[in-house]
């Protein structure tokens, strides 16, 4: 699976988001648009198939995260380790490409398959088009001739969401034309969603349901590093930030960084990095991995000497972290619950 979602010009979206046609680079950044009276052209396959690439890496962090620490989470849906998307995401130069490598005998089709997950377990294939979902039937591939949406795939996460957590999910996929039904052991984790946001370079967010990671994490940092960025995210879904920043009236505009808007904001943010190392440690990753990112990659991420003051610098991050892995090491148990930390989502920011 971030903010409110943005359809950006010429920017191809992961299986997360809207979409629209890309130029045809096989990078997944990088890329601009071409002029405006140019025809629109098809992305390469090859695109599609690093897209996949990378969104199969994001949905392998997330699914490890929000199963490995649903006890710390009190909203919580099935996991499945299975990312969904549609045929009607891409624009219509961009479907025939799109078809050749992702299948879609169906609207919606699976993405891919985390290794091990309860997708796996069932006998899910990457490139298996869904039919019949928890009970409902899905549209059939005609739907796609509409301009592009993600309406459709959010309509399919939604009704997984709203399954309870941990109970199967039936499912009946379209495989070379063959119906295969099968039984998805969900596991109950951590109600949030992940999403690569192309164009967007290093920016990371989140709102409350979904977490949006941009691309260049993907071509240029290591899964564990990535782990680093989006433990921090689900952290404020977790502990309910979006709401609880709208609840205190918090301006995030032009005024974000200024008195009191700038001063929550900051809180905000410090107790996701307090979170986010028990979440990694949790999901199995060496929470030493934290304060070590911030210290030799967080310039990069934050702006260095033009960072934005609603963020602690790297090395007060670095520091602050390492606090928290004195106190993982002297824990054995996992999940470790840190009750300090989640009693805050409670609390309203003042």
């Amino acid at each position: 699976m971030s903010i409110v979602m943005r359809l950006l010009p010429a920017v191809l979206l992961s299986a997360g988001a809207a979409s629209a046609v890309p130029p045809p680079s096989v990078s997944l950044a990088g890329t601009t648009a071409a002029p405006a009276a140019a025809p629109a052209e098809a992305p390469p396959r090859a695109f599609f198939e690093a897209l996949r690439a990378a969104d199969l890496r994001l949905a392998t962090i997330g699914y490890r995260l929000t199963s490995a620490n649903a006890a710390l989470c009190d909203r919580l849906q099935p996991q499945i380790g299975m990312p969904i998307h549609a045929l009607n995401q891409y624009s219509a130069e961009a479907r025939p490409n799109a078809i050749g490598v992702f299948g879609f005998e169906t609207l919606l089709g699976v993405e891919a398959v985390v290794a091990d997950g309860p997708a796996a377990r069932a006998g899910v294939r990457s490139g298996d088009s869904i039919q019949l979902l928890a009970g409902k039937r899905q549209p059939g591939i005609g739907a796609a001739d509409t301009a592009e949406t993600p309406a459709d795939r959010d309509a399919a996460e939604a009704l997984i969401a709203a399954q309870p957590p941990g109970a199967p999910i039936a499912m009946t996929v379209l495989r070379d034309g063959r119906a295969v039904t099968v039984s998805i052991p969900a596991v109950a984790g951590c109600r949030s969603r992940f999403e690569i946001l192309l164009g967007s370079g290093l920016d990371a967010s989140a709102d409350g349901a979904v977490v949006q990671i941009g691309e260049k994490y993907f071509e240029g940092y290591s899964d564990p590093e990535i782990a680093v960025i989006v433990a921090h995210e689900l952290a404020h879904n977790i502990l309910r930030h979006r709401d609880r920043l709208d609840a205190a009236k918090i301006s995030r505009g032009l005024m974000a960084e200024l008195g009191r808007n700038g001063r929550l904001i900051r809180q905000t943010e410090d107790e996701a990095d307090r979170l986010s190392i028990y979440l990694l440690a949790n999901a199995g990753y060496d929470p030493r991995s934290a304060p070590q990112f911030w210290r030799e990659k967080g310039g990069t991420i934050d702006g260095g000497l033009f960072r934005s003051r609603t963020h602690a610098s790297s090395k007060a991050r670095a520091t602050a972290l390492d606090a928290a892995v004195q106190d993982i090491v002297r824990r054995p148990e996992r999940p470790i619950l840190p009750a300090d930390v989640l009693a805050l989502r409670t609390q309203p920011l003042r």
